[in-house]
């Protein structure tokens, strides 16, 4: 074998250990993603409003934890000096604290299936105020799968026990967070450590003013650990993003609220009726027709930087 032939087969088994890196990265990053409903229901006891405080509290301080010991912190001083950063930063902090307080509720009051349906639709939602807001176009196939995704909305509505309102709201939350942040040239990790340090004073007025009642000390416990299942996804995610394509992570991102819908029907034993069948079978086959779509067009969907 001459040098340039080894050259290529080294550069091959290299970029084979990289991708089956990123695919370990992303498929551990949407697996914890997918069971957080988990990590809630064991702290349950407490006020949803309690462990949104919470979260704000130690995820500031894992996530500059996690930045002082990478050494970055030079690299968010640029982003900070502009006023405009700093605007869609707070407006993303405030679109991120609605759609974690909404998603904890929906584990408190044991509706998980529409918070993962919620995810479902969030990346045809993307799309849609990709057209809105940044003049994007969409292929007329995407536009089927939107307004798919739209009737499986409205059937929960008409036949169900009134508006999914956790579903959309988590879906119009991070919709309009996704479309902040491409607005801000940022690292997600970097991004959400600006953010929860924004939400931080709030947090902790709310968190000593807030009644929380009883509380076992193994439920604290529980608590200081949301910096860390905060972070450490985002990581993996991260890393997974570097090591493989778009159209890859576009696949992976829906394991996510798949996982969700497990857990809600199989550990959580919530009921799923008819009308909740249907609108999830609407749901996947607007996935279905939008990843066929991106596919065929050889265009990688969109892939949201935090799911929740």
């Amino acid at each position: 074998m001459d040098e340039t032939s080894l050259r290529e087969a080294t550069n091959s088994q290299a970029s084979g250990v990289h991708s089956r890196a990123g695919l370990v990265y992303g498929l551990s990053a949407y697996a914890m993603w997918g069971v957080f409903p988990l990590y809630f229901r064991a702290v349950a006891e407490v006020p949803p409003l309690v462990i949104l405080c919470h979260r704000i509290f130690w995820s500031s301080l894992f996530l500059g934890i996690v930045v002082s010991a990478r050494g970055e912190w030079r690299l968010i001083g640029p982003v900070l000096g502009k006023r405009r950063n700093i605007v869609l930063l707070s407006a993303g902090a405030v679109l991120i604290a609605l759609n974690w307080l909404i998603f904890i509720y929906s584990v408190a009051s044991r509706q998980v299936l529409q918070a993962s349906l919620g995810y479902f639709i969030n990346p045809l939602l993307s799309v849609a105020l990709g057209v809105i807001f940044l003049r994007e176009r969409l292929r007329r196939w995407q536009w089927v799968a939107v307004i798919i995704a739209t009737l499986a909305v409205v059937n929960l509505t008409l036949r169900g026990l009134g508006f999914p309102w956790i579903a959309v709201s988590l879906a119009i939350t991070f919709g309009f967070y996704g479309l902040v942040r491409k607005l801000v040239d940022i690292h997600s990790l970097h991004g959400l450590l600006i953010e929860s340090s924004l939400l931080l004073p709030v947090a902790l007025i709310f968190g000593i003013v807030l009644p929380t009642g009883k509380i076992a000390t193994t439920t604290w416990a529980i608590l200081s650990l949301s910096g860390v299942i905060t972070a450490v996804p985002l990581l993996c995610f991260g890393a997974a993003l570097r090591r493989l394509p778009l159209s890859m992570m576009g696949f992976l991102q829906y394991i996510g609220p798949t996982l969700q819908f497990l857990v809600a029907i199989f550990l959580f034993h919530e009921p799923l009726n008819r009308a909740k069948s249907v609108s999830f079978g609407l749901c996947w086959l607007a996935i279905v027709v939008y990843m066929a779509d991106s596919l065929l067009s050889r265009q990688p969907p969109p892939v949201a930087d935090e799911p929740e």
